[in-house]
């Protein structure tokens, strides 16, 4: 049988890692890669020796193969996140997208109270470490191509021994993901509000920017005959 197409995707998961309304719950799995490429910082989470979760803020980069994701990125040698993989390769990752406060203004009924709206994804992950030159060179070819091209050239010119010496101090990895929710809150079954809605992202900053463009991905304009109103 052949792979239906992204746009036909559901999401899949196993164990829930946070609470998820269907009413924010994407069906196509090409909106959290859209996230998780736009906002490629993120939270790296693992269970600790003392049971608590020991998370590391790095960038990943997204790479598909077919129908399966892997997130690849390194950790400074120090840090003994590397070691937590190794010795239980599974874990969190978490990607926040935009996010903002929504005032009740925005509903024509006044008994509304505020929230705040917001863009995630959470993946499962199967770790496995890389700490063979080659293999760590590779991954910081990759991260450079997704945020510095031109500094590729630099790397490739530095003093052998330097860069020997760099990658030495980091551990690369490759996390496949095993399972994942997205959740775009955006408060979509508030049709009545979106007008309004919009009306504020517009002159809300950058992430207020960011919430009204996936108002549009998403389809949330504003209702046949919805009055504008001053947000």
């Amino acid at each position: 049988m052949s792979a239906a197409p992204a746009a036909e995707r559901r999401l899949r998961y196993s164990s829930p890692t946070m609470y998820l309304p269907p009413q924010f719950e994407p069906k196509d799995r090409g909106h959290a890669i859209a996230l998780m490429r736009e906002y490629p910082f993120a939270s790296l989470v693992s269970v600790g020796d003392d049971g608590l979760p020991f998370v590391t803020h790095l960038p990943l980069h997204l790479r598909e193969q077919g129908e399966e994701l892997l997130l690849l990125g390194h950790v400074a040698r120090p840090n003994p996140h590397w070691r937590l993989l190794a010795a239980r390769p599974k874990a969190l990752v978490t990607f926040l997208g935009a996010h903002g406060y929504m005032s009740p203004a925005v509903y024509p009924d006044p008994a509304r109270v505020p929230t705040w709206n917001y863009l995630a994804v959470h993946c499962t992950v199967q770790a496995r470490l890389i700490d063979d030159a080659e293999g760590k060179d590779e991954v910081l070819k990759t991260l450079i191509a997704d945020h510095e091209p031109r500094y590729a050239e630099q790397w490739r010119a530095l003093p052998e021994d330097f860069r020997t010496k760099m990658l030495s101090g980091i551990v690369a990895f490759e996390l496949r993901v095993t399972a994942l929710q997205c959740k775009l809150k955006l408060n979509q079954h508030r049709p009545e509000a979106f007008a309004r809605m919009r009306e504020a992202y517009a002159v809300g900053g950058e992430n207020g920017r960011a919430l009204l463009a996936w108002m549009d991905r998403l389809g949330m304009g504003a209702p046949a005959g919805a009055p504008a109103g001053k947000s």
